[in-house]
């Protein structure tokens, strides 16, 4: 098992990619916080990973509270004593905001999926540091690296954001054993299923393997992120669209 007595947290654990990383992560050894502000279908995802035979609990979180985020590793640390692995996984689309276009909009996108990444990769990397390290993963998107005509500008900032601050933080920490690495996922559930079958089309052909990502395609990637294997490996990205941003 490639996670083997590890503990893990998976912000937005719920559902989508969250969830197949959690139900990897366990399957591979790990005892995994499936944390989510969606608390009631957290637990669910938790209880059913225990059915199986594997270790998880549920934590609500509002990703963008500092007391919250103290209060989430400290319950993992109680439960599971210790934490080896979290996974900035929790984020929201333009589509999500009532204006994402507006200053509200632009700072809830920010809030979501930057600022709670520096929060989640602060307060973790120093409980790593600890005892010994760990890995960090922080879910961006190939919209970190570039434009498009469909997307929001707030989206794409807090996306590139998140690709910058990783390799910040990979250099800060990395002296205590903390490794710090992106994950940017293209075109797939569940942000592609809000998009109309015309657009859906069009991403598919522009996708030189030509369909959608699947969750556990982004979940192996994290995976191995997360694992031992990468012992080496810090402070870069690991692109999963289907080749979509090589053209």
């Amino acid at each position: 098992m490639r996670l083997k007595n590890k503990v893990a947290i998976v912000t937005g654990g719920a559902h989508g990619m969250g969830e197949a990383e959690a139900r990897l992560f366990a399957a591979e050894g790990a005892k995994v916080v499936v944390a989510d502000i969606l608390e009631h279908e957290a637990q669910i995802v938790a209880a059913d990973i225990r059915a199986g035979g594997e270790e998880a609990m549920a934590a609500k979180i509002d990703v963008t509270s500092e007391s919250e985020w103290v209060g989430l590793i400290a319950k993992a640390v109680a439960t599971y004593g210790k934490l080896d692995i979290l996974v900035n996984n929790a984020g929201i689309s333009g589509s999500s905001v009532g204006d994402p276009d507006g200053l509200d909009g632009w700072h809830r996108i920010i809030a979501v999926n930057q600022t709670s990444v520096f929060l989640g990769t602060k307060f973790a990397a120093e409980q790593m540091a600890k005892t010994g390290g760990g890995s960090i993963i922080s879910i961006s998107s190939i919209m970190g690296f570039v434009g498009s005509t469909t997307g929001h500008p707030a989206y794409h900032t807090s996306k590139g954001a998140v690709r910058i601050y990783s390799k910040a933080a990979a250099v800060r920490y990395g002296p205590s054993g903390v490794r710090v690495n992106t994950v940017h996922p293209g075109y797939m559930p569940p942000m592609l299923n809000a998009t109309n079958a015309g657009e859906r089309a069009e991403k598919i052909a522009a996708t030189p393997l030509r369909r959608i990502g699947k969750p556990i395609e982004v979940a192996y990637g994290v995976l191995f992120l997360a694992s031992d294997e990468a012992s080496f490996i810090t402070g870069t990205e690991l692109v999963i669209d289907g080749g979509f941003i090589a053209q």
